[in-house]
């Protein structure tokens, strides 16, 4: 069934832009706090406190349940890892996906961090990864559709051979965490719904070693992990479709 997105104005994208800021520059002191030795649960507990700091709070704490500020995954987690008291260890990566609420505005992003120094292979996935991200936001410009930016994802993961976590897909967001539309990683150009000015969502490529991209889901409900062990990575922004070009509400400018 078709769901026309939720347009926003120039205000309110701008009420999310201040979102955006706010956890752009709690991902800057994520990456600062990261090191051999720190914990997931750790990082979870000075979010929400930086957060509140800011007059923000986190939205998906309590969603349908969740428990946590943060998702966090580590290496073979790739998606609503829960935070815990594992010690993070020197090669490890893990992904902070967080969304703020500002004000009762949101904006929603993650990114993957590497834990010290990396593997060639896992430096190479992370980059290529984020490249990926970049390469879809820009085909997030009115006129364009949906799958232009599916298959701006998908082409970068089948050129390095990566596995594409399909199940897990970028959304519409504003007041609340997912609204119209679904924004698929995979796709073919000139497809799916034609994209408008006022249309926000997000983009959130998640692409694994393995080339299949399969997941499963623990029995938490929450947490996916890949079904051949891979390490897999995440980098997604939240975006404005406007008239001047993709506006990245989650880049801290």
């Amino acid at each position: 069934m078709h769901v026309d997105p939720i347009l926003k104005t120039k205000e309110e994208i701008g009420y999310m832009r201040e979102a955006g800021r706010i956890l752009r520059s709690c991902h800057e002191q994520i990456e600062k706090w990261l090191a051999p030795g720190v914990t997931t649960g750790d990082i979870d507990e000075r979010v929400e406190a930086f957060l509140a700091e800011k007059g923000a709070t986190p939205e998906q704490k309590g969603y349908r349940g969740y428990p946590y500020a943060t998702c966090a995954s580590v290496n073979e987690v790739v998606c609503h890892g829960f935070p815990d008291d594992r010690k993070l260890a020197q090669g490890d990566v893990v992904t902070i996906d967080m969304v703020v609420n500002k004000d009762g505005w949101l904006a929603d992003s993650a990114w993957t961090y590497g834990i010290g120094e990396q593997r060639r292979s896992i430096s190479k996935l992370m980059h290529r990864t984020e490249r990926a991200l970049h390469k879809a936001i820009a085909q997030a410009v009115p006129g364009n559709t949906l799958g232009d930016i599916g298959n701006a994802i998908e082409r970068t993961a089948r050129l390095y051979r990566y596995g594409i976590v399909k199940p897990l897909i970028g959304h519409g967001i504003g007041q609340y965490i997912h609204e119209p539309p679904n924004v698929l990683p995979y796709g073919k150009r000139r497809t799916g719904m034609m994209l408008t000015e006022g249309m926000v969502i997000t983009i959130e490529p998640i692409f694994t070693k393995g080339s299949s991209g399969a997941v499963v889901w623990d029995e938490d409900g929450w947490t996916v992990r890949t079904v051949d062990g891979s390490w897999g990575v995440q980098y997604e922004h939240t975006i404005a479709i406007t008239s001047d070009g993709p506006l990245i509400l989650t880049d801290g400018t």
